[in-house]
């Protein structure tokens, strides 16, 4: 596939993100896709890890928006960097819903085969994240007595 058909696949795979269409994400994918992020729990391999991935988005930061702000391509992989707009209104990562809103940036690079995404290595700005939900204190503020 040429750059420009790989970075079309990723562009494909953040619009079905960003409607929640875990199937379509899921259809984009390798039967060996690997996420390698490690701010989120361990995911399968393949397909049924790409669905997952959705729904834990889904069901935690319902609106969650990913903005492409810049994308890259050589050869198979694809690097793109992203800012990332949600609210909080479901339990994610074992984090009960706070109702709040964050934005973070984060970072991706994502490696095509045959036409499908065998992996996507992701930084995403989870301190950030953490602080505009209320979890842990902003630098420089006391932490709350538990």
């Amino acid at each position: 596939m040429s750059t420009q058909a790989n970075k079309d696949l990723i562009y494909r795979f953040v619009e079905a993100f960003n409607r929640k269409d875990a199937q379509g994400a899921a259809a984009l994918v390798s039967e060996d896709w690997t996420n390698y992020d490690a701010n989120l729990p361990p995911l399968p391999h393949g397909p049924e890890g790409a669905h997952q991935l959705i729904t834990l988005f889904a069901q935690g930061i319902p609106d969650l928006q990913l903005v492409v702000e810049a994308m890259i391509a050589e050869g198979d992989l694809v690097a793109s960097r992203w800012t990332c707009h949600g609210t909080q209104t479901g339990e994610f990562l074992g984090i009960p819903a706070t109702g709040r809103s964050a934005t973070v940036t984060a970072t991706a690079v994502f490696r095509v085969t045959n036409g499908k995404i065998a992996e996507n290595r992701v930084n995403f700005d989870a301190f950030g994240l953490m602080v505009q939900l209320g979890v842990i204190p902003a630098p420089g503020q006391p932490a709350q007595a538990m």
